[in-house]
């Protein structure tokens, strides 16, 4: 083995291909020539000993190799940009970016507001928000913060149990006024509700109820959605009935645009959970926006902390 082939700059270009796909893009987003971009893979796998890309007239792609010697180049280039960030954080005020995963309806609902407050006390600490539902790999997607609704299956992250969130079946009173309200589970069977395409198990609903027996109903309706917002708009609009986190929707209650039906009935809270990429979690910025963010939250309608021992942001 080489070991003159390997050198962080080699690494970065081979990690800008495996995520481009092209050598021509690689090049173009480095600034340099095709030509080095070709010399360092080439050096790179000379260093290596393996093949680590497959190469065809359209695309460039990992083979098995690669894809494993890929994760390892991220988590040794992060290890190196955190090394100097903490290291210019000791003396500097925190600056510089940090990359957040949120599930798209809390980002818009509330987390973006959260980011508003967080960067007037820290307004040289830029944050890339990412907006979606799908459980992406953080490391891979270079994302620092996830905030995440349910179980959490990543044991890779660092964790932090922000609390539950907890919700409640609604409607809109014109709704209610056309068809009626729900007043035991049975009757939930004959309503008209808005489903969550996108969510496991979203054709029935779990309740308890007070003297903790628990009961399922199934849920069907003639619109599926998936999004959480265009559920609240539907719900608002009368489309339907369906259970909705709080946070979600109690400015609409509070309004009288919705109203709760099924109110001796409880429903399974989700849990809410923030996660942090172990390599980052050291860094100034992003522990300051995890805190930040795990306060915030806890504060939002139908969030119930949940602390366990040694649980801190």
């Amino acid at each position: 083995m080489d070991d003159r082939g390997f050198s962080l700059d080699r690494m970065r270009t081979f990690v800008r291909v495996a995520e481009r796909g092209s050598l021509s893009a690689t090049a173009r987003d480095l600034g340099i020539g095709q030509s080095t971009v070709t010399r360092h893979i080439n050096e790179l796998e000379e260093a290596v000993g393996v093949p680590l890309l497959g190469r065809t007239t359209r695309r460039v792609t990992l083979t098995e190799e690669g894809s494993r010697y890929y994760t390892n180049c991220l988590q040794i280039l992060r290890l190196v940009e955190q090394a100097a960030e903490e290291a210019r954080d000791a003396r500097q005020v925190p600056a510089g970016a940090v990359r957040l995963s949120c599930t798209a309806a809390l980002g818009v609902m509330h987390v973006t507001r959260i980011i508003f407050d967080f960067q007037d006390r820290h307004p040289d600490i830029r944050i890339d928000l990412n907006l979606t539902d799908e459980r992406i790999d953080l490391a891979r997607e270079g994302v620092d913060i996830a905030l995440r609704l349910g179980p959490i299956v990543d044991g890779a992250m660092k964790l932090f149990s922000i609390g539950e969130s907890h919700r409640k079946v609604v409607g809109s009173p014109d709704y209610f006024s056309r068809h009626g309200r729900p007043a035991r589970p049975a009757e939930f069977a004959q309503h008209n509700c808005v489903v969550m395409s996108n969510v496991a198990g979203s054709n029935q609903l779990f309740l308890t109820a007070s003297d903790g027996v628990r009961l399922m109903v199934p849920m069907s309706g003639s619109l599926l959605v998936d999004h959480g917002l265009a559920a609240r708009t539907a719900l608002a609009a009368g489309r339907g009935i369906g259970p909705t986190h709080l946070w979600l929707v109690q400015d609409l209650l509070d309004a009288g645009e919705l109203e709760i039906a099924l109110d001796a009935y409880d429903l399974d809270p989700v849990p809410l959970s923030l996660l942090v990429v172990p390599e980052r979690a050291g860094v100034a910025r992003v522990r300051l926006l995890a805190d930040f963010l795990v306060d915030e939250i806890r504060k939002l309608p139908g969030i119930t902390p949940h602390r366990t021992p040694g649980d801190q942001a």
